[in-house]
């Protein structure tokens, strides 16, 4: 996966980016992450990348010049890359603003599939909507706020997608068994000592027994989404109750809840690797 982010503040970027598990992965070949100063395709003297909006207003807005060209020499260099002869690039560009789609675990995971993402920082009052009406193909928001810049929403993005490329994380188990992956929260973990302040672990996770251990979790997953998220618990009940009408002979025998979206789990993926 190779990330490219359009940006006036690249050193922002690259320290934020470059560390801990992030760094490793790109040591590694697995990821890249390329900062493209905006600035550098000014044609200004002063480099000067901003002006007043038309029709008055408070703060100023990025020009659209220094921004297209920034892209379009980027595009140039993903297309030498990639030896395409193509006219247009078929590149997502994720521009990063309060009115785009709400980031979440499942848009992280449509991404994921992308081998290139380019994402395009604002600041000041935002970019002059040509440009974003030309090279945009996505809006995306981490929710109902402003920000000053787009930097940190497009480096939390970086992160989130990261960890669900193969080889990024120690165990491709790790991104799987994380919150919202399957659509719950994820169950408490605990390591040593085993006794904290007269708290133990639970003797399930002591036991050595794989099948209980995941039962244990699966059912503290469905009561912790219950309780903190209801709105992911519906979902789950909903999927549940509507597989079990489409397999009944598969859910005859009596099950806790947990051990029932297990077996829903199996069989979906069982499901996956007939067809």
């Amino acid at each position: 996966m190779n990330f490219h982010i359009l940006t006036l503040f690249p050193e922002m970027v690259e320290d934020a980016l470059n560390t801990s598990i992030l760094k490793r992965a790109t040591d590694a070949g697995i990821i890249s992450i390329n900062a493209v100063n905006i600035r550098d395709y000014s044609t200004d003297k002063h480099k000067k990348v901003d002006d007043y909006p038309y029709g008055g207003g408070a703060g100023m807005l990025m020009q659209a010049q220094p921004v297209f060209d920034a892209y379009e020499d980027l595009c140039k260099a993903i297309k030498k890359r990639k030896k395409s002869r193509a006219k247009k690039l078929k590149v997502r560009v994720l521009y990063m603003t309060p009115q785009g789609r709400t980031f979440d675990q499942k848009f992280a995971e449509e991404l994921a599939k992308e081998e290139d993402l380019i994402f395009l920082c604002g600041h000041y009052e935002g970019i002059d909507e040509r440009v974003i009406e030309e090279i945009v193909t996505d809006e995306v928001s981490l929710g109902d706020f402003v920000l000053t810049g787009g930097e940190l929403p497009a480096m939390v993005m970086v992160d989130c997608i990261s960890r669900l490329i193969p080889g990024v994380l120690g165990s491709d188990e790790s991104a799987s068994d994380e919150s919202f992956s399957d659509g719950l929260l994820e169950y408490p973990q605990y390591t040593r000592p085993e006794v904290w302040q007269e708290k133990a672990v639970p003797d399930v996770l002591l036991s050595g027994n794989h099948k209980e251990i995941e039962k244990w979790r699966m059912g503290m997953s469905l009561e912790r989404t219950k309780e903190k998220r209801p709105d992911l618990y519906e979902s789950i009940k909903e999927e549940l109750d509507e597989f079990k009408k489409e397999n009944p002979k598969k859910f005859r025998k009596k099950r806790t809840e947990a051990e029932e979206v297990l077996k829903m789990r199996e069989l979906k993926k069982e499901n996956g690797k007939e067809e």
